[in-house]
């Protein structure tokens, strides 16, 4: 891949400026980046041709407002030449993902999907959900929705085949069989009640069933309960019938089972009031495993094409995508798109809107399903805007706030104390923008709760200033809430003012009268404290978002607490690692033996060479 410079072009900003690099590009195919004045990358695109490509921007005319709006910020540009244009696709989406530029479609959530795990490395094979890298050698089923769909599927397959749960080391300790194979969820393989044959076979019923093909095995189970019939077997004839039935229950539990479609991705998208939302179904052995949506962000007002081509290239990078996709629109270049998700999987991978049959049923589901998800987001947002500016009355602001910032901390008498902010906005919560705060020692006294606030946020709108000093990013808060009184606010308001932070409105949350939910006051730097109404929607608001920070905080607490209490003396001894702790554990067989171990037997442990054992015996020598 050939790389391009930005070249050093007048300060010149909108057409004036593109036009400025047209004589510097030939033909080739590459990525472009759009820039403002800040050097804030805005937009990301790809081109069959570069040049041709970036001169259509130079027209003053013929571009939607949402284009108008980007060349005019435009200040400088930046371009790398691949060798086809199937590689600048590729590029251009993964510069996207990295970037998120502002006028660019992005994919918010983009996380795997679970799958159902057989594994081959042992005679009596676990059945269990996987998620991530598939680097365990077995069969994989999936993707599923969601974990949920997941798990009952799993119970269902439980009743049906017969099929251990059990983790090996679970499975190798067992004497007796455990409560799964009393209430028929297990064969017990871990006791010998079943041989390693007959539990092969059971293994063979389930991947059979998981690929689609079920008929056979229920009528092979209908016989075999009919044969025990009638030789008086009823015990295991009832046996038999409960697993006919669990496997009615997970064809049930499908939803939509297509007969002509094998292996598909069914994508949907609506567009309504400038917000899309993008419903995936997975179509896996004619079974419907599920449906997720998604809102991706639609960069300023993209079109369904544009929106369907970024979405669809994002969602697959990292995931493998099915032989079939069935789209609700077609997106912008099909065929390219296709012929990069077929070199990314190793064989053919096929993009259609389909117009008749079957496969348009699919597609109108799913379409539905975007379209109702759609509507119950946009009535939520304007139910959260509600409160917002409910919230913008209660405490004066000028506008309702776009990101509201809440402070609590956590600790047992002042042992692993943490810091905790969570953040609110239009959206609801803004999960990926919470942060947790450790703090240094002596940095707070163990303890002073007011002291870890002032810390806090001390830190936070320390890095807000180095970070965003002219306040043009979406990081600086319009509201800050924290917990406690006058006290905590009086002492937060001074950490700001000797920041030099005089514009960032601030109140605290105290419990009030009996700290009793509901009897809340607000404090507010030189102002008298309030309450609001015990039934004001804003009250309850309020308490949402200080009991979210008070879960967060407690959370990041209980998983410091959780770490301190594994700790080990060789975590802190320079060099040795997870593998070197291992060895000497296992050799000495506790780290305390470890500390009190001479030089001669350290360097007999393997893997430990002759200078990390002096730097071990020196290490706990020098402590003593």
């Amino acid at each position: 891949m050939d790389s391009t410079p930005a070249t050093s072009g007048p300060a010149l900003t909108g057409h004036a400026c593109i036009q400025s690099y047209l004589r510097t590009l030939d033909n080739s195919p590459g990525v472009y980046r759009m820039l403002n004045a800040q050097s804030e990358v805005l937009y990301v695109g790809k081109a069959r041709q570069l040049r041709a490509r970036v001169s259509n921007y130079t027209r003053p005319s013929g571009h939607s407002a949402r284009i108008a709006r980007m060349i005019h910020e435009t200040a400088s540009m930046m371009f790398l030449t691949t060798r086809t244009e199937t590689e600048a696709l590729l590029l251009e989406q993964n510069l996207i993902k990295q970037l998120k530029p502002r006028y660019n479609v992005l994919l918010r959530d983009d996380k795997s999907f679970p799958n159902i795990l057989l594994p081959q490395d042992h005679p009596f094979p676990q059945l269990r959900k996987h998620r991530g890298r598939k680097s365990v050698k077995g069969r994989y089923f999936g993707p599923f929705a969601s974990a949920g769909a997941v798990n009952r599927t799993l119970t269902q397959l439980q009743r049906a085949f017969l099929l251990r749960t059990c983790t090996d080391s679970v499975f190798n300790s067992r004497t007796r069989p455990c409560l799964l194979y009393q209430i028929k969820r297990c064969a017990a393989p871990c006791v010998g009640y079943v041989s390693e044959a007959e539990y092969a076979a059971l293994v063979a019923d389930a991947e059979r069933f998981l690929s689609g093909r079920s008929t056979h095995i229920q009528a092979q189970l209908a016989e075999e309960m009919q044969a025990a019939a009638e030789a008086m077997e009823f015990e295991r004839a009832a046996a038999l019938r409960d697993r006919i039935r669990a496997l009615t229950n997970v064809q049930q539990s499908q939803g939509i089972n297509p007969q002509g479609v094998t292996e598909a991705d069914v994508i949907a998208l609506h567009l309504e009031g400038g917000q899309a939302c993008v419903q995936v179904f997975f179509i896996r052995a004619n079974q419907s495993w599920g449906n997720r949506d998604f809102y991706p962000r639609t960069g300023a007002g993209a079109e369904a094409p544009e929106i369907l081509q970024a979405f669809v290239a994002q969602f697959y990078d990292g995931k493998e995508p099915p032989r079939l996709i069935l789209l609700s629109h077609p997106p912008e270049d099909e065929a390219l798109l296709a012929e990069a998700l077929s070199e990314r999987a190793g064989r053919k991978v096929a993009l259609a809107v389909p117009q008749r049959g079957e496969k348009v049923e699919l597609v109108a589901n799913a379409l539905r399903n975007a379209r109702e998800s759609l509507g119950r987001r946009m009535a939520e947002g304007a139910a959260q805007s509600k409160l917002l500016a409910g919230l913008a009355d209660a405490f004066d602001l000028d506008a309702s706030p776009q990101r509201v910032e809440v402070y609590d901390n956590s600790h047992i008498q002042g042992a692993n104390a943490v810091g905790a902010m969570i953040v609110a906005g239009p959206e609801g919560f803004l999960k990926s923008q919470y942060r947790k705060y450790n703090f240094k020692p002596g940095e707070v006294t163990a303890g002073d709760d007011l002291g870890m606030m002032k810390a806090m946020l001390k830190r936070r709108f320390e890095r807000l200033q180095r970070e965003d000093p002219d306040r043009e990013g979406e990081t600086w808060p319009d509201l800050l809430l924290i917990d406690g009184g006058p006290g905590q606010v009086a002492a937060v308001a001074q950490v700001l003012a000797d920041l030099g932070v005089d514009d960032v409105p601030l109140a605290g949350v105290a419990k009030g009268v009996d700290r009793d939910a509901g009897k809340e006051e607000f404090h507010r730097p030189g102002a008298r404290p309030f309450a609001l109404n015990r039934n004001d929607p804003v009250l309850y608001f309020i308490q949402r978002l200080r009991d979210e920070a008070h879960r967060f905080a407690i959370g990041a607490h209980r998983a410091k607490r959780g770490k301190a209490v594994s700790a080990s003396p060789l975590d802190d001894v320079p060099g040795v690692g997870a593998a070197r702790k291992r060895a000497l554990l296992a050799h000495f067989g506790s780290a305390k033996a470890v500390t009190r171990a001479g030089l001669a037997d350290l360097k007999a442990v393997p893997g430990i060479s002759e200078a990390l054992a002096q730097t071990i015996h020196d290490h706990f020598h020098a402590r003593g």
